[in-house]
């Protein structure tokens, strides 16, 4: 950077030099073509295109001059004894270009700062104290100089001369140090600057990372409620990038209520915090979230300008909240899974065994035995209930092994196709890996899990269609992925929150206890299941249970 800076300074300096030998050669042009004879043509044409070549010559050397900072004081000195040489061939002590020493001085302060102002200062004094000093004796005949003699007999006395000599040695100083002070002074400043900026600039950049790195998504917008500023957590909960959302207005980025709307074009209270929890409808494909936003004023020294809105994507969140009450829920229909066992299952085995008994030792019309029937048969129904209620509600004990998870597909499968739920126009396939799929864990509850899930999806498709059960390595967590997906008539969304609640069934066939042990059973293994859905196109339900995870027992 340093580099760069004194290759300009010398580029600047090389462009000036040769601006000014072409003012002095047009000067010089006119001057003699106006008055003939009043500049001796050939040495001071001579001296301008020597300048000439010592700037190309010095254009040459600016790639070395950071290595060899001695070619900077090498051009320096040459201006200087070009100045010279401009007042020896101009009459010495009475040349109008004395002033011309000033030129390069100010070049070494801008160059060199306060070093190289002095030093080509000293050398100006003393080529000019020197050339002054020779012309007065060659004035005196100690010296035989054919140029310095013409000038000779008009010479002004010694103290005279002295006193301008000492005049020039003065200024030259003076300007050395005051150009020298100020080109300080400068870099000073610069470096000053410079190290502000740096500072603006790390504090920026820090800025700008503690805002990219919030979880939360955050947006500033101006007082006309056009967004301003948006950060990385926005565009990733939103899926619009920063360079399509600023300038839009934020009703319309985040998809407002008309509530909020309204709150905003009403302008919020002093210090009031507007908070809402709204869908929001991603425009990245994943469709539509549910979105938490705080809306604040954005307060500045001079006062509200404009505001701030904070947002989450709280879908998972809320998920979390749903299956806590459901848990909540489920637990407190637990602890009455063992109070109905008793007052209803085992009155139920007495009405039922005594229905039996009657039946058997009592003449009965065919119409009683009929009726005798419906009672038993509803009763074996109410028993299966209450028996799935229990495997539901009851802790289970488990009989971890291991296992290989493809064997339970395949005989499940193998079950579907041989069993009453699977129509004509079924048809059940199984995806698994070509190699054996080991999970550790009560193979009879993966079963059921399987069986609870296909049985309802073979359920799903009164018409018929492709039920499939697949199962595959989750690569997260070196568990097993189990999945099955029918063609059926699909779930609506609104239903799928409370899909595994007790009693929560929609077929005729069934306790509508299902699911629920399902869930019962993967909340046991910490698992999770995932279920998407769509109406007329079948529902897929995927269950993910980890390696080697901790069991309820």
């Amino acid at each position: 950077m340093l580099g760069t800076e004194l290759r300009r300074k010398l580029a600047w300096l090389i462009g000036i030099r040769a601006a000014l030998s072409t003012v002095l050669l047009g000067g010089a042009t006119i001057a003699q073509i106006r008055s003939p004879g009043s500049f001796p043509v050939d040495p001071f044409f001579f001296l301008i295109a020597v300048s000439y070549a010592l700037a190309v010559a010095y254009a040459t050397t600016l790639p070395y001059v950071d290595r060899h900072r001695w070619l900077i004081d090498v051009q320096l000195a040459g201006d200087a004894l070009i100045v010279s040489a401009f007042i020896y061939f101009t009459g010495g002590i009475e040349s109008v270009f004395s002033s011309l020493y000033v030129l390069p001085i100010l070049a070494g302060s801008t160059v060199q700062f306060r070093r190289g102002g002095l030093l080509v200062a000293a050398f100006g004094a003393v080529m000019y104290a020197g050339l002054v000093l020779a012309q007065y004796l060659t004035a005196g005949g100690l010296l035989n100089d054919p140029w310095l003699g013409l000038a000779a007999g008009g010479l002004p006395p010694p103290a005279v001369a002295q006193y301008r000599v000492y005049l020039n040695l003065f200024g030259f100083f003076a300007v050395a140090l005051l150009s020298g002070s100020l080109a300080e002074g400068v870099r000073s400043a610069g470096a000053r600057l410079e190290q502000a900026s740096t500072t603006i600039a790390d504090l920026q950049a820090l800025n700008q990372h503690v805002i990219d790195s919030m979880p939360s998504g955050l947006a500033t917008t101006g007082p006309d409620q056009r967004i301003l500023t948006f950060n990385r957590a926005a565009e990733a909960i939103t899926g619009i990038p920063l360079d399509l959302v600023v300038g839009r207005p934020v009703a319309e980025v985040f998809q407002l209520p008309s509530v909020l709307v309204d709150s905003l074009d009403r302008g919020l209270a002093p210090d009031g915090v507007r908070r809402a929890e709204f869908r929001f409808q991603t425009a990245d494909g994943r469709g539509e979230v549910d979105m938490g936003l705080s809306v604040t004023h954005l307060q500045t020294p001079g006062g509200p300008l404009g505001v701030l809105v904070t947002f989450q994507d709280v879908t998972e969140i809320n998920k979390l909240e749903r299956d806590a009450r459901m848990q909540q829920r489920l637990a407190a229909v637990g602890e009455m899974a063992a109070g109905i066992a008793h007052e209803i299952r085992n009155p139920l085995a007495s009405m039922s065994g005594s229905i039996q008994i009657l039946r058997q030792e009592l003449p009965l019309t065919s119409e009683q035995e009929q009726l005798m029937d419906i009672v038993l048969r509803e009763s074996e129904r109410l028993n299966n209930t209450i028996r799935s209620f229990l495997a539901y509600a009851r802790p289970q004990r488990f009989a971890i092994a291991r296992f290989d998870v493809r064997r339970a597909l395949n005989d499940t499968a193998l079950l579907l196709r041989n069993s009453s739920e699977l129509g004509d126009r079924h048809t059940v396939e199984v995806d698994v890996p070509g190699e054996e799929l080991w999970f550790e864990a009560d193979e009879g509850q993966i079963r059921q899990i399987l069986w609870n899930l296909a049985t309802n999806g073979l359920r799903a498709m009164p018409a018929g269609g492709r039920l499939l059960l697949k199962a595959s390595v989750d690569p997260s967590s070196d568990g097993v992925v189990i999945g099955v997906r029918d063609e059926g008539i699909g779930i609506p969304a609104d239903e799928i929150d409370g899909l595994f609640q007790p009693f929560h069934g929609t077929f005729a066939k069934g306790s509508g206890l299902g699911l629920a042990i399902v869930h019962r059973i993967v909340t046991d293994y910490y698992g999770d299941i995932k279920v998407s859905s769509r109406q007329g196109a079948g529902t897929t339900v995927s269950v993910r249970l980890s390696s080697r995870a901790p069991v309820t027992t």
